[in-house]
């Protein structure tokens, strides 16, 4: 009996690949894929994996990325990126496993990260005017359209994977008129338009910037929430009271002060 049991386990536990998929063989003989456990059970298993895990285990076939992704979202903090001083290993924390991992990513040498969104990077290299998205846990790579970013900020609306990815940069012209340029993944170039705001709208690197909802959100240095539609292709300008800020805070520096953060709807924080 115990030896019929240790040859059963070791049936069980005898796996091979093949060119499309991972296959288990049972005691018959008989071959059974690993992407028909119920989905109850996949997302039972793949929801108690970290975020590296996770992203792991979605490479197996196209039925397993879909329930990684489905729960890769759910009660998962972001990750915290820290910058190296020197040389190229960087540092990502996870608030909810609190674990430290280091990666070596060269590819950032010489980039300037301006916005990250579902896990990428949207880098630019002031050197070549190069704008690319970078994922750091697959080392994915998208190249963009050149384009000169001087002060102003940019961001984009969801994963350059996406069909509906969408990037957005805003410069102010004058004081009443704003540059709006807009690109996306596959694209030959950027698309820049003027619009006339009704209220002084300033911008530079200092501005906040957020996806929310379908609009790109930009508060300005003077204080007004320029609010920018995509699928209207139409931009306006809104009045936004200011957050109080503490009785030390230094008057110069009032729009170091004032952030967004992606919510329901735009949140503006102290």
């Amino acid at each position: 009996m115990a030896g019929r049991k240790r040859r059963k386990l070791r049936l069980l536990s005898e796996t091979f690949k093949d060119d499309k998929r991972v296959v288990l063989i049972n005691e018959n003989n008989e071959e059974e894929a690993w992407s028909v456990l119920p989905v109850e059970l996949l997302e039972l298993i793949i929801s108690r994996l970290t975020l590296r895990d996770n992203i792991r285990t979605s490479a197996v076939c196209k039925r397993w990325l879909s329930v990684a992704l489905s729960v890769r979202k759910v009660n998962k903090p972001p990750w915290l990126m820290y910058f190296p001083k020197l040389g190229h290993l960087f540092e990502f924390y996870d608030p909810s496993q609190r674990k430290t991992y280091s990666v070596e990513l060269p590819e950032l040498h010489g980039c300037r990260i301006c916005y990250n969104k579902d896990g990428w990077l949207l880098l630019y290299k002031p050197r070549t005017q190069r704008v690319l998205f970078f994922n750091p846990f697959t080392r994915e790579m998208i190249k963009l359209p050149r384009f000169e970013m001087t002060y102003q900020i940019v961001a984009f609306s969801t994963s350059p994977k996406s069909p509906n990815c969408i990037l957005f940069t805003v410069k102010h012209v004058s004081p009443t008129v704003v540059a709006i340029s807009t690109c996306h993944p596959g694209a030959t170039e950027w698309t820049t338009v003027n619009y006339h705001n009704r209220l002084p709208f300033v911008s530079s690197i200092w501005n906040k910037l957020v996806f929310c909802n379908g609009l790109f959100y930009c508060l300005s240095l003077t204080g007004w929430l320029g609010v920018y539609d995509p699928q209207e292709h139409t931009w306006s300008i809104r009045i936004v009271p200011p957050p109080r800020c503490p009785d030390n805070f230094f008057v110069k520096n009032w729009w170091k002060g004032k952030f967004m953060a992606e919510h329901k709807e735009p949140t503006f924080l102290e």
